[in-house]
């Protein structure tokens, strides 16, 4: 774990590889003002002592023999103000593969080592800049995909959660002194306890837990994204539905039936909502071994999507296909989408939809395309409620509340059965370590590591 080396000082590039404008090289450690002092050399090739914080230089980057490597401007941080409250440098030069690339080893050449994923933010949380929740929210920022969800991860990253946990958290040690009180002082002269404070307290406790469990659902989606199947039988245009979503031609389209073979996914917002389209091969009766395979992955997913668009072809008389695909989705959240409605319909009826909503499309010319969008839009937010607020995002989150919410279900139980007071602090200290596992006070080392893997170099 990361921790074994946090006195080393660590270096890592901070922007991505490739050619760009700009190439970062950031270190954070004891060593940092040394290094800087070492490589950095001023317009005129003097060297320099000391560094203001929060200041910006304008030099040049030097190896060995004073040999110059780029041009660059170069900024020393002083603790506690910085990202991980120890000294940091950055050096901003080119953004060309050589240019960084050069700067970093001169760096590590100077004693830093190459940070791992993450470890950045991970000595912001052991050094008490952070805690676990705005850790977890720095790389939902950097993964968000619609401005909802930035908006969602940079609550969070301002410590909103946190300040909600944290809250739940001295409400509930609070309850959690009254109760040993008696259990530590059995002779002292204190009152009787009040148990029906003490239900108040719990219940209430269960209550605002239980609102926050509620928001998991939608946090999920935006961190996400939901998934939506196009699935139908061949020739009803599910890659030509894919595109059209997708505005350019990332299926092939053609009128011969089965050619998708295999799922595609690609990621889209609708409305502010992250989506995750998944195009599917039409499904039918096949013995070609690579269509059976790629019929057997879309039934798959339309089993385990969360919103299916079922297409037909509305201008051909209904396949008993579309009849068995209709039982398949059953009452699941779906939305029957009627293409080719730029060709002549068909006068027979078509298959019933039950409770589904019907959208009446052309792939080819666009027409209907808000209207399902904003179909698909009213699905998700009818399934996950508000995307608005405070919301946790995380499985993590959820497993934790969880825990939390049964150490009080317990606790309360108890009190009806008259358990012992000490079997009832247990289960308040139980639901107590539900909340300091989401701030990290007593997650363990491999959640931990789980966690900050997650993270880019530089990070």
């Amino acid at each position: 774990m990361y921790s074994e080396g946090i006195e080393e000082t660590i270096a890592a590039l901070a922007t991505p590889r490739g050619e760009g404008a700009i190439g970062i090289v950031r270190v954070s450690g004891n060593l940092a003002p040394a290094i800087l002092r070492e490589l950095f050399r001023t317009r005129q090739g003097g060297t320099r002592a000391s560094f203001d914080s929060h200041r910006l230089y304008y030099g040049h980057v030097v190896g060995e023999e004073d040999r110059r490597i780029d041009e660059v401007l170069a900024v020393y941080m002083k603790p506690p103000a910085t990202y991980t409250r120890e000294d940091v440098v950055e050096i901003h030069c080119h953004g060309g593969p050589a240019a960084v690339q050069s700067v970093l080893e001169e760096v590590l050449r100077q004693g830093a080592r190459p940070a791992e994923p993450g470890e950045f933010t991970f000595r912001a949380f052991m050094n008490g800049r952070l805690d676990l929740t705005q850790a977890e929210a720095v790389t939902d920022v950097i993964q968000a995909r619609t401005r909802r969800g930035l908006q969602a991860a940079s609550e969070q990253l301002g410590g909103a959660l946190g300040r909600r946990i944290g809250e739940l958290k001295t409400r509930l040690v609070r309850l959690l002194a009254h109760v040993e009180a008696y259990i530590d002082f059995p002779d002292e002269d204190i009152p009787e306890p009040d148990l029906q404070a003490f239900r108040t307290s719990a219940s209430s406790l269960v209550s605002d837990t239980g609102h926050l469990l509620d928001t998991y659902r939608s946090g999920r989606i935006l961190r996400e994204g939901t998934s939506v199947a196009i699935v139908g039988r061949p020739n009803v245009g599910k890659s030509s539905l894919l595109n059209l979503l997708l505005a350019e031609d990332r299926a092939i389209v053609t009128d011969l039936p089965g050619t998708t073979r295999d799922t595609i996914e690609e990621s889209l917002s609708i409305n502010g909502i992250p989506v995750r389209l998944i195009d599917t091969a039409g499904i039918r009766e096949s013995h070609d071994m690579a269509e059976a395979e790629g019929v057997r992955r879309s039934r798959m997913a339309l089993e385990n999507a969360e919103i299916v668009l079922l297409v037909i072809d509305g201008s051909r008389s209904p396949h008993a296909s579309d009849l068995e695909l209709v039982r398949a989705v059953g009452n699941r959240p779906a939305v029957m989408v009627i293409n080719k409605s730029d060709l002549p319909a068909t006068s027979e009826p078509l298959p019933p939809a039950g409770a589904q909503p019907w959208v009446h499309l052309s792939a080819k010319t666009g027409q209907g395309l808000e209207q399902l969008r904003q179909t698909i839009q009213k699905l998700v937010l009818s399934e996950s409620g508000s995307l608005e607020g405070l919301m946790i995002t995380r499985a993590r989150h959820q497993e934790a509340l969880k825990e939390t919410r049964e150490g009080l279900l317990r606790f309360l139980s108890g009190m009806e059965e008259g358990e012992p007071t000490e079997v009832l602090a247990l289960d308040l200290r139980e639901a107590l370590d539900g909340l300091d596992d989401i701030l990290g006070v007593t997650t363990a080392d491999d959640v931990l590591g789980a966690i900050f893997s997650e993270f880019c170099i530089g990070k």
